[in-house]
């Protein structure tokens, strides 16, 4: 573990354990078809993976962020450190795992602004329960804890049982979907997944819903809360509150949709953080999604606080 604690470190609203890649982006008119070689528009590196777009995100939306994470002893984990301390978030939980690459993406961009993306873990594999005991350790556990499917299953689970033993509030983004304990889902509050992993969730689970909405009252069963994003179209939640609906805010112009599912989890939890209830949370995340949406990259395209709050003025959404 990295020991690079300031003194005079501030009280950290939302510790993001996860994955950090460096994307490697190729924009291209069409996708090719299979055995098909198409040339690109452009191309470019920029910072990428789950859990430092999240962190990002909630760094931009106002939340004091400590983002813990494993990168290579390498140039692409010295930039994504680099980078995330550029967007504010705390560092210092983050390793360098000697004899591994830092996990990468490979990211093509078709003129839609859709996306298709291939992932190599990397050092992001290493990501270890052990890990996550030194952390919560060395640095303590804020009010909200949040992780992903990128994160490996044994760790998602210890990190859920540590949140819950500190009396954080634990967030999965079960994306991708993989095989985690019961447990770990039960703690989820919310457990954010979009339409498709909410339908894998199901499944594994013998739960069956004709819509978005019933499928989200029927996750509450696993999980104290569920959010299910819905793309250009919002958003959908349950609880034991009721359920209720977000609208998504229609973009200015989609340029590239890589990233905009973090920057509504990111944005969300950094609500939550600080003080915003889940309904209020999905409202400000879901108008920091539709403004990434117009600029290229993931991190890079997040929205800073002052922008969300002046997209939700000028829509006469109230957050």
């Amino acid at each position: 573990m990295n020991e690079r604690l300031a003194p005079a470190d501030p009280e950290v609203d939302l510790l993001v354990v996860g994955s950090v890649n460096e994307d490697h982006f190729t924009f291209v008119q069409t996708f090719p078809r299979p055995g098909e070689t198409v040339t690109a528009i452009a191309a470019r590196r920029g910072l990428g993976g789950k859990g430092a777009n999240q962190a990002v995100a909630a760094a931009r939306a106002g939340a004091i962020v400590r983002f813990a994470a494993k990168v290579g002893a390498d140039g692409a984990g010295a930039s994504a450190i680099e980078a995330l301390r550029a967007a504010g978030v705390i560092t210092d939980a983050i390793d360098e795992e000697s004899g591994c690459a830092t996990g990468s993406a490979s990211i093509a961009v078709d003129a839609s602004g859709e996306n298709w993306v291939i992932v190599d873990a990397g050092a992001n594999s290493r990501l270890a329960w052990s890990d996550a005991d030194r952390i919560f350790d060395a640095y303590g556990a804020p009010s909200v804890i949040l992780t992903q499917g990128e994160t490996p299953a044994a760790t998602v689970a210890h990190v859920a049982r540590r949140a819950h033993d500190a009396g954080s509030r634990f967030v999965l983004n079960l994306a991708p979907v993989i095989d985690i304990p019961n447990e770990a889902l039960q703690i989820s509050d919310p457990l954010i997944v979009n339409e498709h992993e909410a339908a894998a969730v199901a499944t594994a689970l013998g739960l069956s819903a004709d819509s978005p909405s019933e499928l989200a009252t029927a996750l509450t069963s696993v999980a104290r809360s569920v959010v299910i994003t819905l793309g250009a179209a919002g958003a959908v939640s349950a609880s034991d509150e009721g359920v209720w609906n977000v609208a998504g805010l229609p973009a200015d112009g989609v340029v590239d949709t890589t990233g905009a599912g973090d920057a509504f989890v990111g944005s969300l939890c950094a609500r939550l953080a600080v003080g915003d209830d889940l309904r209020a949370a999905m409202t400000w995340a879901s108008a920091a999604a539709s403004l990434s949406v117009g600029r290229p990259g993931a991190a890079e395209s997040y929205a800073t606080s002052d922008e969300v709050e002046r997209r939700l003025l000028l829509a006469g959404v109230s957050a």
